[in-house]
């Protein structure tokens, strides 16, 4: 390009041979054919003034400013290099060079073969001087118009241009043959030629608008620098708004192109051209029906964007400028070729009439004249068909597009058929338009408008508009097959039953999903107005917009349900209206039975999904009490049911009948019942829960047999049943007479496991209705069960169960010490698991009698290997092979080798163990930073002493001296085994010590105290004073804290034995209110396996997940405790979670929670105790879809082995986490 600008440089176009040496290179060359014999390397008049044309308006632009399309100043010169004979006619004809097609012309050398020599050196250049580009004769005359000079070359060439109008005028074809030719034709004929070059001249003009098109308006748009859109929505406004100009210009080209070659070869009286024609209707009907019908759509996405964006309008008007474009808008020009096809029937009737009859030509005008109109009628069509029923074409009926008498010729029969057809069409069209306005008006401005909250945004949008971009997709391919057969057989289909059948075939899956959701989405759009005021402004926006036709969103998102059933009518219209012997008859019964079947199927649908949606609205219509515990009951779950629901009555809690009875409304979903009380508002009505919500998992049902009631006679707590005169029957049924009597109310029991009086007895006000309350109730525990054996997280197993008893309830005062005939080891209250040296997985139990030792799930190796007495706490440090136990309130630390010896040598098993200390409360070990610590408390008045020491290794190592005969154990001596590392006391009752990565965190009456022991500051969490925590601030000094866990990197939560709450790394609420969770039972301990927090209330076990605290699971049992949490061993692998809490896949698989319980049945009939049953919680393991979708963790849980170990932190991996 910078080449080509940089040659021009050094032409002068005053002399002709620098002009005759740049045409030389740059006309373009091709074979053209003159009297039927083909020429190579040769071109025509045209080619030759339009390159010499080109040099003109490239030296007037950039020497003078002015551009310029007049072409005679090119046809001059080039007459000049012809007579010349620079170059010849191929007929060695004598007439002057014309701007056209008709004569073909050849440079000598390429006559002859061409050469590679220099042009100067093979031929003498033509010379002359052309004076309109002669530089002025005033030294002060520069680039960029004329001078003050008044013979300035300058101003004299562009005053001849403005005087030549700037358009170079055709010659008469009448002066290119002798005058008694001219008199040998017809008038008719001449007229003809007349009319015939006419057509070629408004081709030519009507391409050279085309040309326009791109060089002035798309290119430039293209290039626009800076952009006047982003890239890909700029290429999306060029096919709106240019469609396939490119084609249709081709296909213009290749007309004119034609044209031109039949002048040159029949000049100078054209005898045919209605061929031409002919043969292109067919091009023309590949592209012409296309841009005509696509031209409402470009025309409103113009007008659209022009509006909107200013600099595309700044930058049309300034394309408008353009000499090329003659001051006419960019609306003009892609409205051409409509114009232009209009006219085409206009001129070919007028040759059509000016033709001879019997001239060959005469039937080809007429066919051609024919295969326009037929092209003009289907343009109508695309029009209307693009245009999607905007505009004035929504009013066009079948009739309207037909042309003209063509009406008349149809039976009425047919018309009303056909009719009807063009309606099942134009609904279609409706129905795309509307699934396609959800998509611009609703969808796409959600996403991009502030209007819902951005974490909720997708949702919402996904859960109001579902799947109807696959209903679209159906509908649009269903439209373009009928569109197409529309195009083909217009105006008179034969049928279009076969495209509906395939589309009704292949969207049920489409409906069958989007059918039963509707009443979800309108769910949520409901609720969404009730709650956010700037969506409901959005929504009475969106039902003024043009394309909404005042229906609102709603409208919209239900609008595929009823159109499913309108095409069953139209059908069966359709049906009625065929002729007997038409194909339709036979194939439209099986399509309609195909709709009705899938109609079924979506009433079925949205029969679930009301019903999910009626749980919805509970969700958001039960009130909780101020101050009282709420509880989520996840009704929002996509598993949730509603079991059963309705009215019953509950005694005044006074007994007392002036009291009344309490009505309530009692909902049995399938994972809680919930006894409310029904109270109108103006947002209609609310349920006020009374009570807490019962899990199912802790319902039982006792009497459903009572007798019934009389709510006249004052009822009393105490009301002996012998008052009653009637009896129930042996299967608990009433006598008829009561039964139907209203006065009659029909008691039933129901207990709560989690309450110490859990028992509620309600009242339903027919026999009939507390027969269906337990059949539900039976139900939905029976499918509660299933459901939690289904989906449990944490399985049990065993670990002894015939091992470990207690004497029997009766005895249970008497002091029974453990011997091998009456076997009672007393209550089992800790537990620890271990592996040996040499791999073994052990398992040490200790109770009231001592510790047992013994491998892992089997049961009958255990053993007795310490004699001790109320063994409370053990711990095991297999780093360091010591085993702690905490027992009759004085600590032990014991080789492991001495309990579990895995060799031959005695060095190690004659040590004597060491006693830590005595009274001690409590100790726990953990690893601080890169040790490993034991805290242990002594209390001392009111105040809670805590001694910290550190083992050393080196020292338990070291072979043994001799000592005494009762050694240092009975001495007192001080601790070689460990060293003191930290001292200090808390003015409290303290409960636990919990080890975080850098700090401890120690459980005591005033909370949770988080304390450094670099340099003991602490601080007492959570802040009572912080208002943010409203009234459960007061139970913060009433409860007793039982465990602190991490959530994620920035937050925890802290368990208390009544509720629990999420606090961040500095003790400030984190969640606000939602952040308070109430537990079902009062739990003595609190134990986490990533993600689970365990909660062991003495009947049963809550589990529930750590990042909402949801109840997933509830082990029922009897006197429970939790002897191993997982912090007894300094090889449990810790889990750190990251800032979105514990993802999945690093769930650990081992287990590390033990526990015990009573068992209901005793194993060993011949033991007279009471069997206590020792287990530990395993995780079930989820299934995993197969490679490389998801596999399980490598680390999954062997039962054979031992837990798996992590690496041992490392100093460079410690991360400061705030003041924790």
């Amino acid at each position: 390009m910078f080449e080509e600008e940089d040659d021009e440089r050094f032409v002068n176009l005053a002399l002709l041979s620098h002009v005759a040496v740049r045409l030389r290179d740059k006309v373009p060359r091709g074979t053209h054919v003159k009297g039927s014999i083909p020429y190579e390397r040769a071109f025509t008049g045209k080619d030759i003034v339009s390159t010499v044309q080109s040099m003109i308006q490239h030296y007037t632009l950039s020497q003078m400013g002015v551009a310029t399309h007049d072409r005679s100043l090119g046809l001059m010169v080039a007459r000049s290099l012809y007579e010349q004979v620079f170059f010849y006619e191929v007929e060695w004809g004598t007439n002057p060079i014309t701007d056209s097609v008709e004569d073909v012309f050849m440079f000598l050398d390429d006559f002859e073969g061409g050469s590679a020599a220099p042009i100067g050196e093979r031929e003498e250049l033509p010379t002359a001087v052309v004076t309109p580009f002669t530089r002025c004769y005033s030294p002060t005359c520069g680039d960029g118009g004329p001078c003050y000079a008044y013979g300035c070359p300058r101003r004299n060439f562009v005053s001849c241009l403005f005087a030549q109008g700037g358009w170079g005028t055709r010659e008469n074809w009448r002066d290119n043959i002798g005058r008694e030719f001219l008199q040998t034709l017809p008038e008719s004929e001449i007229k003809r030629q007349d009319i015939i070059l006419k057509i070629i001249k408004k081709e030519e003009m009507f391409n050279d608008d085309l040309d326009v098109l791109e060089s002035v308006f798309l290119k430039p748009l293209r290039a626009a620098r800076p952009p006047i859109m982003s890239p890909d929505y700029l290429e999306n406004f060029i096919d709106d708004v240019f469609g396939n100009f490119l084609d249709l210009r081709e296909c213009s080209r290749r007309l004119l192109e034609i044209l031109k070659v039949r002048q040159r070869e029949q000049n100078p009286v054209i005898q045919k051209i209605g061929d031409i024609f002919l043969n292109s209707a067919v091009d023309f009907r590949q592209v012409y029906p296309t841009y005509v019908g696509h031209l409402p759509v470009a025309e409103k996405r113009l007008k659209d964007e022009s509006e909107r964006n200013h600099e595309l309008r700044l930058f049309l008007e300034q394309c408008s400028r353009s000499p090329q474009a003659r001051k006419m808008d960019l609306k003009f020009f892609i409205s051409r070729p409509s114009e232009h096809l209009q006219r085409y029937p206009v001129v070919l009737q007028a040759l059509l009439q000016e033709t001879l009859v019997g001239s060959p030509d005469g039937d080809y005008l007429f066919e051609a004249l024919q295969a326009i109109k037929r092209l003009h009628s289907v343009a109508q069509l695309m029009t209307f068909q693009s245009a999607m029923l905007r505009g004035p074409t929504a009013k066009l009926e079948w009739h309207d597009l037909l042309p003209e008498g063509a009406l008349q010729d149809i039976e009425r029969h047919e018309v009303k058929r056909q009719s009807q057809i063009f309606e099942l069409i134009k609904g279609e069209m409706e129905y795309v338009k509307d699934l396609e306005t959800i998509d611009t008006l609703f969808v796409r401005r959600l996403r991009t408008e502030p209007v819902i909250p951005q974490d909720r945004r997708l949702e919402f949008i996904h859960d109001v508009f579902w799947n109807f971009q696959e209903l679209y997709k159906h509908h649009r391919k269903m439209l373009d097959k009928l569109h197409e057969i529309q195009r083909e057989e217009y105006p008179l289909i034969y049928s279009i039953t076969e495209p509906v059948l395939e589309a009704s075939l292949n969207w049920r899956d489409a409906y069958m999903e989007y059918g039963p959701h509707y009443p979800i989405a309108e769910y949520k759009i409901d609720r969404e107005l009730q709650t956010n005021p700037a969506f409901r402004e959005f929504f009475d926006q969106c039902v003024k917009h043009p394309d909404a036709r005042r229906q609102d969103m709603k409208a919209f998102v239900n609008r595929p349900i009823p159109r499913l059933l309108r095409y069953s009518l139209l059908l069966q219209a359709m049906y009625d209206s065929s002729p007997a012997d038409h194909p339709d008859k036979e194939t439209i019964p099986g399509l309609l039975d195909i709709l009705k079947s899938l109609g079924k199927a979506i009433n079925a649908g949205v029969a679930v999904s009301e019903t999910k949606v009626k749980l919805w609205k509970y969700s958001h219509d039960l009130v909780w009490k101020e101050n009282g515990e709420a509880v989520d009951l996840q009704l929002q779950d996509e598993t949730r049911s509603l079991i059963h629901s309705g009215k019953l009555l509950r005694q005044p809690e006074t007994g007392f009948e002036w009291n009344g009875w309490s009505e309530l409304f009692v909902l049995l979903f399938d994972n809680y019942l919930v006894m409310s009380k029904p109270k109108e508002t103006k947002d209609g009505i609310k349920y006020v829960v009374r009570g807490r919500p019962i899990p199912l998992e802790l319902l039982a049902l006792t009497n459903f047999t009572e007798i019934p009631q009389q709510r006249s006679v004052g009822l009393l707590r105490g009301r002996l049943r012998s008052d009653r005169g009637n009896e129930p029957s042996a299967n608990g049924n009433v006598p008829q007479t009561e039964s139907n009597d209203p006065r009659f109310v029909y008691p039933f029991t129901i207990y709560n496991s989690a309450r110490e009086s859990g028992f509620y007895t309600l009242y339903s006000e027919s026999q009939q209705a507390r027969s269906e309350w337990k059949s539900k109730l039976e139900e939905a525990l029976g499918l509660r069960m299933a459901v939690q054996e289904n989906n449990k997280v944490l399985e049990i197993e065993t670990l002894s169960d015939d091992t470990f008893y207690i004497p029997p309830q009766a005895s249970s005062n008497q002091q029974a010490s453990w011997n091998e005939e009456n076997a009672f080891t007393g209550k089992v209250t800790c537990s620890v698991p271990f592996s040996t040296p040499d791999g073994r997985g052990l398992i040490a139990v200790g109770c009231a009698e001592g510790v047992w030792i013994g491998l892992r799930h089997d049961a009958r190796s255990l053993r007795r290997v310490l004699a001790l007495k109320q063994v409370t706490q053990c711990a095991m440090l297999e780093k360091f092979g010591i085993f702690l136990v905490l027992a009759d309130k004085s600590l032990f630390a014991y080789l492991l080798e001495a309990l579990v010896p895995t060799s031959t040598t005695t060095s190690s098993t004659a040590r004597q163990p060491e006693r830590l200390n005595k009274d001690v409360v409590f100790f726990s070990v953990g690893t601080l930073g890169d040790r490993t610590l034991i805290t242990y408390m002594k209390k001392k008045g009111m105040d809670s002493v805590f001694q910290v020491v550190e083992p050393v290794l080196e020292k338990i190592q070291e072979k043994s001296k001799p000592v005494g005969a009762f050694g240092r154990f009975m001495s007192g001596a001080k601790s070689e085994w460990f060293r003191p590392y930290r001292e200090f006391f808390l003015p409290s009752e303290a409960y636990d010590v919990y080890f975080l990565r850098l700090k401890i965190v120690i459980l005591c009456q005033k909370g949770f105290e988080i304390m450094g022991l670099a340099d003991f500051k602490s601080d007492t969490i959570p802040h009572a004073n912080d208002q943010r925590w409203g009234a459960i601030a007061k139970r913060f000094e009433t409860c007793k804290p039982i465990g602190i866990f991490r959530t994620s990197s920035e937050e925890f939560l802290l368990c208390y034995d009544e509720f629990g709450i999420y606090v961040g790394r500095h003790g400030d609420p984190s969640r606000g209110e939602q952040g308070v969770v109430e537990w079902e039972g009062k739990p003595l301990k609190a134990a986490f396996h990533p993600p689970y927090v365990l909660l062991f209330d003495k009947r049963f076990i809550e589990i529930r997940h750590i990042a909402k605290l949801h109840l997933v699971q509830i082990i029922p049992g009897q006197d429970i405790s939790c002897i191993y949490d997982g912090r007894a061993s300094d090889m449990t692998p810790q889990f750190d979670p990251g800032p979105d809490g514990y993802p999945e896949g690093t769930i650990p698989q081992d287990p590390r929670i033990h526990a015990v319980m009573k068992m209901n049945e005793n194993p060993n009939p011949h033991h007279r105790g009471t069997a206590q049953h020792v287990f530990e919680l395993v995780p079930t393991i989820p299934l995993f879809l197969p490679e490389p979708l998801g596999s399980p963790s490598q680390s999954v849980y062997n039962f054979q082995n031992s837990p798996p170990h992590s690496p041992q932190l490392q100093a460079s991996s410690l991360q400061t986490w705030g003041r924790y």
